[in-house]
């Protein structure tokens, strides 16, 4: 008798169960939730084309330098970029000297200790030193930025998805939330729209970010002669190409050893199949025989 309650009791709560995911799949079909603001308004990076793209790309070292400028004057106030040392700027095409000259005259200096007191001092930076960053800590960093530290952009396009793209759409993408419409042509409901510290963009995750737009106006960085004029297009465009070469500076020889690799792994398939063919074919024939 116990064991027949048992089955019973099983077979209600499994009907049970069944019932009510059908039910819920139900009222899933019929009654889908509402789309949030993030999915209405937020948009996919936009695609300004670099040269470094595909297993053949390569970076421009004109570009590199003009977004090392757009980050020492206009990112580098908030922004660090730890993993990167002064030296490796010599894979944008400076000489040594150059960058001696870069790491002395950078508007950060870098945090040292007194050999003979012990306190802590700053110093003029030398080739071999990492890129300072702005903030002495995480905690100086959010007491200076309304409680949102600044990430550091060693590994920002590898952290991201869309990469440098993302990191483009962002520079260029601050708008104006009050007059402001997706491509339905609804305008953002008035509880997402940003407060006091935040700013509208729609390609961020919750489209409202503490930074706001780094580059503000055409102009705001001066190139050398015989660069592109300095549009907000084309410093982002520059800086995203920078931020992607600190990601990954060896970048260029990855490829070119993908490249000698796969050579390598075309030929040798080469060779085995003729092997194949000139040792191995006729004694499968003559066994079949």
């Amino acid at each position: 008798m116990i064991r027949i309650g048992a089955f019973a009791f099983g077979l209600f709560i499994t009907a049970w169960l069944l019932i009510s995911a059908a039910m819920g799949s139900y009222t899933m079909v019929t009654e889908p939730e509402p789309a949030t603001a993030e999915e209405e308004f937020h948009l996919h990076p936009k695609h300004p084309g670099f040269s470094f793209e595909g297993p053949l790309g390569r970076f421009d070292q004109a570009q590199l330098q003009r977004g090392l400028q757009v980050y020492k004057e206009v990112c580098a106030a908030c922004h660090s970029l730890n993993r990167v040392a002064f030296r490796d700027f010599e894979g944008l095409g400076y000489t040594p000297g150059q960058v001696k000259t870069i790491a002395t005259e950078w508007l950060i200096e870098t945090p040292d200790v007194n050999p003979e007191t012990g306190e802590a001092i700053t110093r003029k930076s030398i080739a071999a030193d990492k890129l300072p960053s702005p903030y002495p800590n995480e905690v100086a960093a959010r007491a200076a930025n309304n409680n949102s530290a600044p990430p550091d952009l060693s590994l920002i396009t590898k952290a991201r998805h869309g990469g440098a793209d993302y990191v483009y759409s962002l520079l260029t993408g601050y708008r104006e939330p009050l007059t402001y419409r997706n491509e339905d042509g609804k305008m953002l409901p008035e509880d997402n729209r940003p407060g006091d510290t935040t700013h509208f963009n729609p390609y961020f995750a919750n489209l409202n970010l503490a930074m706001p737009a780094p580059l503000a106006a055409d102009g705001q960085v001066t190139y050398g002669e015989g660069a592109p004029q300095p549009t907000v297009k084309q410093m982002a465009k520059d800086v995203s190409a920078f931020l992607e070469w600190a990601s990954e500076p060896k970048a260029e020889n990855r490829k070119r050893a993908g490249l000698a690799v796969m050579l390598f792994l075309l030929i040798f398939a080469g060779l085995c199949w003729l092997s194949y063919k000139s040792i191995w074919a006729h004694k499968k024939g003559s066994g079949n025989a």
